[in-house]
């Protein structure tokens, strides 16, 4: 019986952000923007620590990864739900459904381990300066970046597996732009607690590990700051700081307040519009933000652009 509960529903209708044929337009318009720029952004920030080799650090490495990541990220999602918006057909097959999750899973948790992994990295470098080239040798940080991703596999893999088991009959429209777990959870005819219940633990779990490991980082690293003599030394550690600083609280509050309480899989409408937050916006922020509030990055910016002769 249940394999033809899922061969029954072949596809399923993403019925999220209804409106007006006009602002359908806007917000395939507004999302095809979001997409570029996060595209171009994100590789341009990519050649800019590929190109010089003084940002070839840890701290750059892990940019690189966070900038790539966060192009994967977004192609999972914007480029298919701009087309929707601006063609109208809204229907996604059962297999593309369970792709786009387990894709969507995956980067999203990566990327929570890569700015704990991030937050780590700042805290060896501000709170034990003389041994950071030997704690953060090259093989520790090619294994945090490998752990991230196997941390995000076995995740995406517990999520789609456990959402996908579920059965599908006759509702088929998920409350949403894409196809997130919790909007999928609530459009099944099965009983959804225990994917509810594995949701929220999973999750929460997931988002509390990291979220710890980047507020103890960062505790240490202002009990750091506050302790250093001079209000320059007191400048620079800030400096390498506040961009990670930023990116952290528009994650971690957007995806707290998505994943990690009870409930979550129940306001859809709610979690429409913050999940373009962090599926869209905040990708296409990263670069802009480590861009502009870095002076290595900046100046590296300007260091290339010089010599392929912009600045003359």
């Amino acid at each position: 019986a249940k394999m033809e509960n899922h061969t029954r529903t072949s596809e399923f209708n993403l019925v999220g952000f209804r409106s007006p044929p006009g602002s359908q337009l806007l917000l395939s318009v507004l999302f095809s923007t979001m997409y570029m720029v996060t595209v171009v952004g994100n590789v341009c920030m990519i050649l800019v620590i590929r190109m010089d080799s003084s940002l070839h650090t840890p701290m750059y490495f892990f940019l690189e990864n966070l900038s790539t990541l966060d192009i994967c990220y977004s192609s999972v999602i914007a480029p298919r739900a701009a087309l929707a918006f601006l063609l109208g057909r809204r229907s996604i097959s059962y297999n593309g459904c369970a792709s786009q999750m387990f894709f969507f899973s995956l980067f999203g948790t990566t990327e929570a381990f890569f700015l704990a992994v991030m937050a780590y990295d700042r805290f060896t470098a501000i709170c034990n300066p003389l041994l950071y080239p030997v704690i953060m040798s090259r093989r520790l940080c090619v294994l945090m970046v490998l752990g991230s991703y196997l941390s995000g596999c076995i995740n995406c893999t517990i999520q789609t597996g456990f959402t996908f088991s579920l059965s599908f009959c006759g509702r088929r429209e998920i409350n949403h732009f894409f196809c997130d777990v919790a909007a999928v959870i609530h459009a099944s005819c099965s009983d959804t607690a225990v994917n509810e219940l594995v949701m929220l633990a999973v999750c929460g779990s997931i988002i509390v590990g990291t979220a710890s490991v980047v507020f103890l980082s960062y505790g240490y690293i202002i009990i750091t700051i506050i302790q250093m003599p001079s209000a320059e030394s007191r400048h620079k550690a800030l400096s390498t700081c506040s961009s990670h600083m930023m990116t952290i609280c528009l994650f971690f509050g957007t995806v707290f307040f998505m994943y990690a309480q009870p409930g979550a899989a129940s306001s859809p409408n709610k979690s429409n519009t913050i999940s373009v937050f962090y599926t869209l916006v905040i990708p296409m922020l990263n670069p802009f933000i480590y861009t502009l509030r870095n002076r290595e990055v900046k100046g590296s910016l300007k260091k290339q652009l010089k010599r392929k002769g912009v600045f003359l």
